[in-house]
């Protein structure tokens, strides 16, 4: 599997110290970046450098698909935040003002809101995904523009989301489970190495790049990258770009998309592709501030029809910098890829477990949910259970292409949907954390409401007495979202919430204040 360079990361002092020393020996790197190059192709400069120079503000997605902005706004406004809508981006607010980071809130841990760039919450709209389509998103962690490919296609389709770096994905996991995503695949695997049997109605490539778009963080400088590290991102970005199109079905989208403003790694590019691949460039009509694409720049000449792609740049959006530009594909005449897409099985393939094994782990654990917690039944409708690992799996994909993607040692499935259910030595069903948090207030059984003193007892640990009889496991409430899984116990009632997630929850109710770096989620 092909990996782009990257910092080294571990190892043992006396490596660190090795590679200390042979950077020490090397010759200074060579600064790619010279803003005063942009002078002449970047309108209101002044403005843009003021704004260059600023602190980014923070900016946040509603997951509408979990709770209504107006509903989320009022959450955080009665907490004390100031939030602005922003004009032309639906469900995005600014924090003009507030007692801590957002993320540093019970709404953002309860995965009802994403911290996410105004100008990386273009892309997904860009895209235009409808509920029901195949979607890929080729470099998707930390998932930012994945998830909120998901909320406008209602989680009703297949989005299948790839990336290469193991670490990254984690994250991205972490943001899929957290929001409950049910119709996401997250795959490990290089989007160059993406099977291409199957055919998808729009593709997302939202390319490594040099970077210069993330300034802000940096106090106005962009990060130094060698002439080296550039020559080989724009191989890479037009080897994804390529991939894209050949896994796209004619009539489909493909949205290529940097957080850079160097022309080398974006119209240049899509203008090389436009050359000779089936391909045509569609002008975009975005609903916030923006610049046209370029069609030449200093000796550079490109395709004439981008200028219908869109830069934005930091005094567009008070942002940081993006550049897009969307492709139709034309009808090449390539094979059809009927029979690439298939139901998902029951059973995750060469699982070992028999079908009708995974039959009974899905009425047990529904019996529990329904039964024991009182969910309507109706709840799951348009959603499937899939066994692997003992577990089961909720997804909400309509269809996947696994069965018909050529078994290769350069991808693997890692998730479809989220775990929703285990079981014990005993085999007996336990909803998981996940899935009780997804359900939220559609739990109507066997919920113990905590107040603040409460709750923070059971994250530390400790058993929380309990008058009342208590029988089986307990959805844990707080303030309206669900906790997680208690237990009872002889000692009284314990929760069973992720150490990881009691640790930053715990952090939350004892109002720490917000910690030197806030968490972000991109």
């Amino acid at each position: 599997m092909r990996k782009p360079p990257s910092p080294a990361h571990g190892g043992s002092s006396a490596g660190a110290a090795g590679r200390r020393r042979r950077r020490r020996s090397r010759p200074p790197r060579q600064r790619t970046v010279d803003l005063d190059r942009y002078r002449s192709v970047i309108p209101g400069w002044a403005d843009f450098l003021e704004a260059a120079s600023r602190p980014e503000p923070t900016v946040f997605r509603v997951r509408t698909g979990r709770a209504s902005p107006s509903a989320v706004r009022a959450r955080l406004e009665d907490q004390g935040y100031r939030l602005r809508p922003l004009d032309g981006m639906a469900a995005f607010f600014q924090v003009e003002e507030g007692p801590r980071p957002v993320s540093f809130t019970l709404e953002h841990w309860a995965g009802l809101l994403y911290v996410q760039q105004a100008s990386t919450g273009v892309a997904a709209p860009a895209l235009a995904p409808e509920p029901g389509e195949r979607v890929l998103d080729l470099c998707a962690a930390p998932g930012g523009k994945t998830t909120h490919a998901a909320d406008l296609m209602e989680d009703s389709g297949t989005l299948v989301a790839a990336d290469v770096s193991e670490g990254r994905i984690r994250g991205l996991l972490g943001n899929v489970y957290r929001l409950g995503h049910p119709n996401i695949m997250v795959v490990s695997a290089d989007g160059r190495d993406v099977p291409e049997e199957a055919r998808f109605d729009r593709v997302l490539v939202d390319a490594p790049c040099s970077g210069e778009g993330t300034l802000r963080r940096r106090g106005g400088q962009p990060p130094d990258q060698s002439r080296r590290f550039v020559d080989y991102v724009t191989r890479v970005q037009e080897a994804l770009l390529r991939k894209a199109i050949r896994i796209t079905r004619p009539g489909g989208t493909i949205l290529y998309v940097t957080c850079t403003f160097a022309p080398e790694e974006n119209e240049a590019v899509v203008s090389r592709v436009l050359q000779d691949a089936p391909v045509a460039l569609e002008p975009l009509s975005l609903t916030v501030p923006h610049a046209p694409g370029l069609h030449r720049f200093g000796d550079l000449r490109f395709d004439p029809r981008l200028e219908g792609a869109a830069r934005i740049y930091p005094h567009h959006l008070d942002s940081g910098g993006l550049f897009l530009a969307r492709l139709r594909k034309l009808d090449d005449g390539t094979p059809s890829d009927v029979g690439a897409w298939g139901p998902v099985p029951p059973v995750f393939p060469d699982d070992g477990m028999a079908p009708r094994e995974a039959e009974a782990l899905v009425a047990q654990g529904l019996d529990s949910l329904q039964g024991h917690f009182d969910v309507d039944p109706s709840t799951f409708h348009g959603l499937s259970w899939l066994a692997r690992g003992g577990r089961l799996w909720l997804h909400g994909l309509t269809e996947w292409p696994v069965a018909g993607w050529t078994p290769t040692e350069e991808w693997r499935v890692v998730s479809t949907g989220f775990r929703a259910m285990e079981f014990d030595t005993q085999g007996r069903p336990r909803p998981t954390n996940d899935v009780l948090q997804w359900l939220g207030g559609r739990v109507r059984a066997r919920r113990v409401e905590l107040d603040d003193t409460q709750l923070l007892h059971l994250l530390k640990g400790e058993p929380l007495p309990w008058d009342d009889p208590l029988e089986g496991l307990q959805a844990l409430f707080h303030r309206g979202v669900v906790a997680g899984r208690g237990v009872p116990t002889p000692d009284g009632l314990r929760s069973e919430v992720s150490k990881a997630q009691a640790r930053d929850l715990r952090a939350i109710l004892e109002r720490q204040g917000a910690p030197t770096a806030p968490p972000s989620d991109d």
